[in-house]
């Protein structure tokens, strides 16, 4: 079964080389509108975009994410979680507005930027952008929230290089099903190790054959690898979503 929109999401790949074309604002104005009619939870709409246009924001934030090559993208979205909005909205109304404080409400402002985030991505690619999400700017994200001047009860979650693509990458194997769908509940199938062992071989073939930066590793192999970082990269992470007035803090029932 297929039709274009699967054959479009069947195609993604992470794009970070760009022409340098920045986006015409009728571009911009029509991927913020993609994003805009995804699904929103309690249609509370609780994210914001900030279009990133400045070159030394943009600078500072490839120093923050140690990925320079963001500045030459046609253009960088930050996707922010954000209940200061909807907080200015209860204050009017003499509302109670502790439960916007709460995780419950971060972590649906979180799922609503993710999602916008996808719609941006799909919708780019539809016109023939490409992009990459950046989880990297949690790398600092204090210096994010300083360097944006981001209120109180907004939180920086992703970042988005999108523009006209300067290349073209390899796709790149995903998992196979069975060992990610699972019926009614979470099992993992009895053949896993042989289903993993054919998956890696599928992913170091893709390494070694694909058009750019070549390397010797599987995906069991590049798990390790990502399980060696730093523990103390992040660990920040609480106090700073903390001081951005969540409570994220563990409780005793």
């Amino acid at each position: 079964m297929t039709n274009d929109i699967l054959t479009l999401l069947g195609q993604h790949r992470s794009v970070r080389q760009f022409d340098g074309q920045p986006l015409s604002s009728s571009e911009v104005n029509t991927l913020v509108d993609a994003a805009q009619h995804a699904a929103t939870s309690t249609f509370a709409q609780q994210y914001s975009i900030i279009s990133i246009t400045d070159p030394v924001i943009k600078h500072e934030l490839g120093n923050i994410s140690g990925h320079h090559w963001l500045e030459k993208s046609g253009h960088y979205f930050m996707m922010v979680a954000d209940q200061h909005r909807n907080l200015q909205i209860a204050t009017a109304a003499h509302a109670n507005t502790d439960i916007l404080h709460s995780f419950d409400k971060f972590l649906a402002g979180t799922f609503d930027a993710a999602i916008a985030t996808e719609a941006i991505v799909t919708a780019g690619e539809s016109l023939g952008l490409g992009s990459t999400i950046m989880g990297s700017i949690l790398n600092h994200a204090q210096s994010v929230i300083d360097l944006l001047h981001l209120p109180s009860l907004t939180f920086p979650l992703l970042g988005i290089a999108i523009g006209h693509p300067a290349e073209n990458p390899d796709l790149k194997p995903r998992l196979p099903q069975p060992l990610m769908h699972f019926d009614n509940q979470y099992a993992l199938p009895t053949d896993f190790n042989q289903q993993l062992s054919g998956y890696d071989a599928r992913v170091a073939e893709y390494y070694q054959h694909r058009n750019s930066h070549l390397k010797q590793i599987d995906f069991s192999q590049h798990m390790v690898q990502e399980l060696s970082r730093d523990p103390k990269l992040r660990s920040e992470l609480i106090q700073v979503i903390s001081q951005q007035g969540f409570d994220v803090s563990a409780h005793e029932v």
